[in-house]
């Protein structure tokens, strides 16, 4: 078994977070731009890659915010993720050209049905994935300290 690296992206412009929008059996999920690194890749190539992909355009790469660990056979998908375990940097990102892009993915993940902008502060009402990160995010949109290692969340 090993390790997968999953590097995620934080695009906040005022009070909202652009966040790709997915579609499963449940409904809709919503889940931070980013994704896996490629061998050979740095963090930084692999988030800018995967930006291309999923929102269809460049960002600035910032801070490193949060780490987050994913061990399958820990949370309520153990069925099919037992085997998985996913470490995931979140860093503050910014669009190149601001924030009335007109985005075109290039590559979008097989559930993802578009993009929106959601305000933070109503992030409760989302499936967002993972479900702990709202708190940590309206933490940090207030200006409260955050730690930056978030654990084995989901």
């Amino acid at each position: 078994m090993h390790i997968r690296n999953s590097i995620k992206a934080l695009i906040i412009e005022g009070d909202k977070i652009l966040l790709t929008k997915n579609q499963d059996t449940e409904g809709y999920f919503y889940l931070c731009p980013g994704g896996g690194q490629e061998h050979g890749e740095t963090f930084h190539t692999a988030l800018k890659r995967e930006c291309i992909e999923e929102i269809g355009c460049s960002v600035e790469i910032g801070d490193l915010l949060f780490i987050r660990e994913y061990i399958g056979k820990n949370h309520e998908h153990a069925a099919f993720d037992f085997d998985a375990h996913q470490a995931e940097f979140y860093f503050v990102c910014q669009l190149s050209q601001g924030k009335d892009t007109n985005f075109q993915p290039t590559n979008p993940d097989s559930h993802q049905i578009g993009l929106e902008w959601v305000t933070i502060e109503d992030l409760s009402n989302y499936r967002l994935y993972p479900k702990e990160l709202k708190k940590y995010l309206q933490q940090y949109a207030c200006g409260q300290a955050t730690p930056i290692y978030l654990g084995d969340i989901n």
